[in-house]
């Protein structure tokens, strides 16, 4: 149980990257660093104060401009390096305990966060277009809201997690096709 536990949590951490890639590295250092949860060498670093404030500081530019229409775009555009790669480091983090090689966790990871990040960039310009912008701020903060939360549950109820990036992911795509018939017509 606690090998699928680790890695429905890995999946949840990984997609919760995909939509703000410096929420759930946030979650996981402070948790680590209060000692909720443990994380082995190289991942434990993100408990270190420095990196924790990097983090922070860099996340708190992106929450900024993320509510910005075109500088959101170039974010996302930065994001499909930083984003993979943040849910490469999660997903690596949390697979210690499922002895998945070190290789695969990151690859699966990259995979998980560059699909969620991916499908987030599709559905973001058609909205953008649909709203011109105005819903830009809502969305990011719905982006964010959600990657808080799916944070929290991947590393609490790591199954509830699972369940509601898929349902996430199941909802962007039904609203890309909407925005995009809109569009269209």
């Amino acid at each position: 149980m606690e090998i699928l536990s680790g890695l429905l949590s890995s999946l949840g951490l990984s997609g919760a990257a995909g939509l703000n890639a410096y929420i759930p590295l946030l979650v996981v250092g402070f948790l680590a660093r209060f000692g909720v949860m443990d994380l082995a060498a190289p991942y434990d670093l993100l408990a270190n104060t420095w990196v924790l404030l990097g983090i922070g500081a860099i996340g708190l530019l992106d929450f900024v401009g993320d509510k910005i229409p075109g500088v959101d775009h170039v974010l996302h555009l930065v994001g499909s390096v930083v984003n993979t790669a943040a849910g490469a480091v999660l997903f690596a983090s949390q697979t210690g305990v499922a002895d998945i090689p070190p290789a695969l966790s990151l690859a699966l990871g990259v995979i998980v966060a560059g699909g969620v990040h991916a499908t987030r960039t599709v559905v973001r310009p058609v909205a953008t277009a649909t709203t011109g912008g105005l819903a830009n701020p809502v969305i990011s903060s719905a982006e964010d809201g959600l990657s808080l939360g799916v944070s929290l549950l991947a590393v609490f109820m790591p199954i509830l997690a699972v369940v509601l990036l898929a349902a996430i992911l199941f909802l962007a795509a039904r609203l890309w096709r909407r925005l995009r018939g809109r569009r269209l017509i």
